[in-house]
Parts: structure tokens; sequence; C-alpha cells
């Protein structure tokens, strides 16, 4: 599903550049839930950043479902970006000023999606997430571990083939985390969806089937 060849990633620092990633390959099947770890500053966001199509590598070439990506035009890639890939966040980049509803309607609107059709799938997936009751409240409203399922809400709603993950329970504490890590091994084993966490928690590693460890921007393990 995802591969990875001689990736690698820096920015310009003076005269010099910085860099973030160097040389990676990797190969992630469809199915798979894995989990990125490493020290802060190896690289991790980045890695998941060019897999979500939310930054360019610097060199290296990226194939998502057989299509190199780099040779896609940004029409298509924009499509690829909503249509085949979730991102969950660990700060939950929610907005502000819309609803839980709105919140989880918004990547349907993206897409163009019919009324009638954007009005059932919100309703099936608030009731799933059982947070039907929470529909009209604002995100501020909610306690961090409620703003994360809807994160999570946010990013099932457009039925994705594989969900990015940011230190999704980062700012949660431990029996929320257990919560978002369970259903997320859900979503993986019943729904066949591909994970790729990033996660400095050894225990929320071993939810994934394959752990690979990142250190200054190689993979170690």
């Amino acid at each position: 599903m995802i591969q990875l060849q001689h990736i690698s990633k820096h920015y310009p620092v003076g005269f010099g550049k910085n860099e973030i990633l160097k040389d990676i390959n990797l190969e992630i099947k469809e199915g798979e839930f894995v989990s990125i770890m490493g020290p802060s500053g190896s690289g991790k966001s980045t890695l998941l950043h060019i897999m979500g199509l939310l930054e360019e590598p610097s060199a290296g070439q990226y194939h998502f479902q057989n299509e190199q990506v780099d040779k896609l035009s940004e029409k298509k890639r924009t499509l690829l970006h909503r249509g085949a890939i979730g991102f969950v966040f660990q700060a939950y980049h929610l907005i502000d000023e819309l609803t839980v509803y709105e919140n989880i309607e918004t990547p349907l609107l993206y897409k163009n999606v019919p009324t009638s059709e954007r009005k059932s799938k919100v309703a099936d997936i608030l009731d799933r997430f059982n947070i039907v009751a929470k529909k009209d409240l604002f995100p501020n409203q909610l306690s961090g571990g409620q703003q994360q399922l809807v994160g999570i809400a946010r990013a099932l709603v457009s039925e994705p083939r594989v969900i990015l993950a940011d230190e999704p329970t980062g700012n949660l504490h431990s029996d929320q985390a257990k919560v978002i890590m369970q259903l997320f091994k859900e979503l993986n084993q019943q729904d066949k969806i591909t994970i790729v966490q990033v996660t400095h928690s050894d225990l929320n590693a071993t939810y994934g089937n394959r752990i690979i460890q990142l250190r200054d921007g190689q993979i170690q393990a």
C-alpha cells in the first residue's frame, strides 16, 4: 500500500542544510498496524506528514496504492489526500467555531458529497462512536478524550484506506488513551483499515503488529 524508496528530507539552514530524514526505505502493507517510535527530533512526524501528502520529500520516491505520488497532478494528489487518507492529530485540530456534527461533516463538504448522503454518513458515525448526544456541542465543551473521538470520527467519515495518527493520545490521561488505542485496534482488525501511528508510548506501540524505530532520521530497526 505504502512504499517509500530512498526518501530524504532536508531544510536549508544558512549556507548548509538540516537533514530530517536520510535514505528511508519502508513498505507498509494493506491491513497492517504500524507504530513508529524514536526520540524527539528523529523525524517521526515528518515521515508521517510525507506519507499523508502534507509535505513533499526532498529526494526519493513515494508510491501509494501502486501510484507514484510525485508523478500525480496537484488535483489528483488532493483527491488522494482527501479520499484515501485520514489524519488524526495530537492536538485534535478541530475547528472551534463548528459543532461536533459540523466538524465531522467537513471532509464530506470538501469532497462535494450530496446533502442526503452527508447526513446519512455523519449520523452513522455519530451513532458508532456513541456521540449523538454531543453533536450540537462545540469542541471547548468536550473533554480531551471526547475531542479525540470526534477527531477520529472526522478522519473516518470519508472511509479512508489508511489512518495516519500523530501522537493520538499525547494529550490524554491513561484511561482515555486506552479507549482510543482499543478503538484503533478495532478499526484495524474489524474494518481492515491500515493504521500508522507515531508514538512515544511503549504501551501504545504494542497495539500495532510492527514497530519501526527511527533515530537521527534513519530507520534503526
